[in-house]
C-alpha cells in the first residue's frame, strides 16, 4: 500500500518536473537555426529537446532492425537457432544477472532469497544444468530436503550432471542416517568418477561400517592409483582392511582362508600387532612353528606386547616353566630394555619359583612407571620370597589402585578400547588406535589377567590395610622384603 502511494507520488513529481522544464524552455525565447541545402528551419527550446528524443529512438530501432537483419540471414545460412536467440538475448540477460545474484546470496549465506534468484534463474534460462544446482544448494540451506531431493534426481536426467545429482542425493541420505542408500550411492558415485578424492573416502568409510572389506581394499586400491593416498599409507591401511577380512573369515569358519589372509596382513604390515598374533597362530595351525616364531620376533623388535607373549606361549602349550623361559628368551632378548620385556621375564622367573630373579628381572619397573601388572608381580615375588603379610597387602592395594598401563587408544580422540579395531566406536575414525598409556585410567582387571603367563594362580587377595595405616613407599617395602 505504501509502496503504491510512493510510486503514484513519484509519477506526478515527474510529470510536474517535465512541465515545469518545458515552461521555462519556452520562455527562454532562443531558437535553433538550421540550415540544409538551401532550406533554413527555426526551431523552439522544446522543439529541440523532442527532436533529439526522436532521434535517439531513430537510432535504437534501426539498430535492433539492423539486428534483426542480421539474424535473419544468419538463419537462412544454417543457424537454426539465430531468429530464437536474437529474441532471447534479453530473456537471457535477466537469466544470468538473476543467476549471478542467487550465487553471492547463497555465498553470502541469504539462502531464502537464492532460492528466489534460483528460481528466476530456472525460468527465464531454461538451462537445469545451472540452475537445478543451485536451487539443490538454497534449498539444503534453507532446510526444504524434499525439494533439494527433486533437484538432484533432475540432475540425473543429463550425462553431463550426473555425478553431481548422485552426490547430492548422497549428502541427502548420510544427513538422514540412510547408510544402506548411502553406500549404494556410493558406489554409483565411485562408478561415475573413480578419481574423485570425497567419494573415495566416504565409500571406504560405508565399506567399512558395513563390514565390506574386499571392497574396501578395492576403494583403498583406487586411492592409490588415484595419487591421493601414499604408498606407506596405503600399505598399512590394506593390512588393516585384510586383518578385518582375515577376522570374517574366522568367523565364517573358514580355516585356511583365514590363515592365509591373516598371513597376508602380516606381510603387508609386520608392525600390526593384531595381524603379526593372528598370522603367527595362522602358521601354528599348519604345524609350521619357524615361521610362527618368526613373525612374533620381528613384532616384538617393533612394539613388546602381551598379545604377540601369548601367541609365542601357544606355539609350545604343553612345555615346562624351564623350557618356556629358556624358549622366550628369543623374544625378551631382542628388547631387553622394554618394560615389557622386564616383566615378561620377571612372569616366567616367577613360573619356575626363581623369586630372586623376577626381582632382578622387573628391576625398577613398578617404582619407575607402576602400573596394575607391575604392582602384581612386585607383590607375587615378595610373596614368593615369604615377605610379611603387611608388606604384600600393601602391594595388592596399590595395585588395585595404580593405572592399567598401556591399552589401546585412539589417537585422534583419546578413547580406550578393550582390543584393537580398524575403526575407533567413539569418532569413528579409520586405524587410530596405538597401544600406549591414556590419559585417564579404566576399570581395574582381576588380578588373575595381571599374569597371563603363569600356571598358578595367585591366592585370594587379602584385605587392605586399614584406612589410618598409611601404605609403605616402594622403597621401604624392597628394602624390608630384602
Amino acid at each position: 500500500m505504501l509502496w503504491s502511494l510512493t510510486k503514484v507520488i513519484l509519477f506526478v513529481v515527474i510529470i510536474a518536473a517535465l512541465a515545469l522544464g518545458a515552461g521555462l524552455l519556452s520562455e527562454t525565447g532562443e531558437v535553433l537555426r538550421l540550415t540544409v541545402a538551401g532550406w533554413e528551419f527555426t526551431i523552439g527550446p522544446v522543439q529541440a529537446v523532442v527532436l533529439a528524443v526522436v532521434l535517439f529512438l531513430a537510432v535504437w530501432l534501426a539498430l535492433k532492425i539492423l539486428g534483426l537483419l542480421a539474424a535473419t540471414f544468419r538463419f537462412l545460412n544454417g543457424d537454426e537457432t539465430a531468429i530464437s536467440r536474437y529474441f532471447d538475448r534479453n530473456r537471457e540477460r535477466k537469466g544470468y544477472k538473476a543467476l549471478s545474484e542467487g550465487m553471492m546470496a547463497l555465498a553470502s549465506g541469504e539462502p531464502r532469497l537464492a532460492l528466489t534468484r534460483a528460481q528466476n534463474a530456472e525460468r527465464l534460462l531454461g538451462k537445469p544444468e545451472l540452475t537445478t544446482l543451485l536451487v539443490a544448494q538454497a534449498a539444503e540451506a534453507t532446510g526444504d530436503r524434499k525439494r533439494a531431493i527433486e533437484a538432484y534426481k533432475t540432475l540425473l536426467k543429463d550425462d553431463a550432471t550426473r555425478f553431481v545429482g548422485v552426490r547430492g542425493l548422497l549428502q541427502q541420505k548420510l544427513a538422514e542416517g540412510d547408510r544402506e542408500v548411502a553406500l549404494k550411492l556410493a558406489e554409483k558415485a565411485f562408478e561415475l568418477r573413480p578419481r574423485h578424492a570425497e567419494t573415495q573416502d566416504v565409500l571406504l568409510k560405508l565399506q567399512s561400517d558395513a563390514g565390506d572389506w574386499s571392497g574396501a581394499r578395492a576403494t583403498l586400491g583406487a586411492k592409490l592409483r588415484g595419487g591421493t593416498l601414499p604408498k606407506d599409507v596405503y600399505r598399512r591401511r590394506d593390512a588393516v582392511l585384510a586383518l578385518q577380512q582375515a577376522r570374517t573369515v574366522i568367523d565364517d569358519t573358514a580355516n585356511i582362508e583365514a590363515r592365509e589372509a591373516a598371513i597376508e596382513a602380516n606381510k603387508l604390515s609386520p608392525d600390526l600387532i593384531p595381524a603379526a598374533a593372528m598370522a603367527a597362530r595362522g602358521y601354528i595351525a599348519k604345524g609350521d612353528r619357524k615361521n610362527a616364531t618368526r613373525v612374533l620376533k620381528k613384532a616384538w623388535e617393533v612394539l613388546p606386547h602381551p598379545d604377540l607373549a601369548a601367541a609365542f606361549a601357544e606355539i609350545e602349550p604343553e612345555e615346562t616353566p624351564q623350557d618356556r623361559l629358556k624358549r622366550f628368551r628369543t623374544l625378551t632378548n631382542a628388547r631387553p630394555d622394554a618394560d615389557e620385556s622386564k616383566m615378561l621375564l620377571a612372569e616366567l622367573l616367577l613360573a619356575t619359583e626363581d623369586f630372586p630373579g623376577a626381582r632382578r628381572a622387573l628391576d625398577d619397573v613398578a617404582t619407575r612407571a607402576p602400573t596394575q601388572r607391575s604392582l602384581a608381580i612386585l607383590a607375587a615375588i615378595a610373596r614368593g620370597e615369604g615377605a610379611e603379610d603387611s608388606i604384600v597387602r600393601d602391594l595388592v592395594a596399590r595395585a588395585i589402585a595404580a593405572p592399567r598401563g598401556p591399552q589401546w587408544v585412539c589417537d585422534k580422540c583419546h578413547a580406550i578400547h578393550d582390543g584393537w579395531q580398524p575403526v575407533c566406536d567413539n569418532c569413528g575414525s579409520f586405524d587410530t588406535l596405538s597401544w600406549k598409556t591414556p590419559p585417564a585410567t579404566s576399570t581395574s582387571p582381576a588380578l588373575a589377567e595381571l599374569l597371563p603367563l603363569m600356571d598358578a594362580r595367585p591366592e585370594p587377595e587379602p584385605e587392605p590395610p586399614p584406612p589410618e595405616e598409611e601404605p609403605l613407599p616402594l622403597d621401604e617395602i624392597a628394602r624390608r622384603a630384602n
